[in-house]
């Protein structure tokens, strides 16, 4: 199936969970990104629950800290 991830598209086979997909790309931390799936924003706790669909649409947010 073809998914886009941050704006790039990514094939995957079979099925897959949200967060068997923030391991595959790398993401290390979760707790510091939001995800929105569908123009939607996932709560963590739905992470291990959701199921990536054919043409899906996921975002990575990451929470960059700053100031003096």
């Amino acid at each position: 199936m073809k998914i886009k991830v941050n704006d790039k598209i990514q094939k995957i086979e079979g099925s897959i969970l949200l967060s068997d997909l923030l391991i595959r790309n790398g993401v290390k931390r979760p707790d510091m990104v939001a995800v929105q799936l569908n123009e939607e924003f996932v709560k963590k706790e739905e992470f291990t629950k959701i199921i990536i669909k054919e043409n899906d649409r996921i975002d990575f947010l990451y929470y960059i800290g700053g100031g003096f």
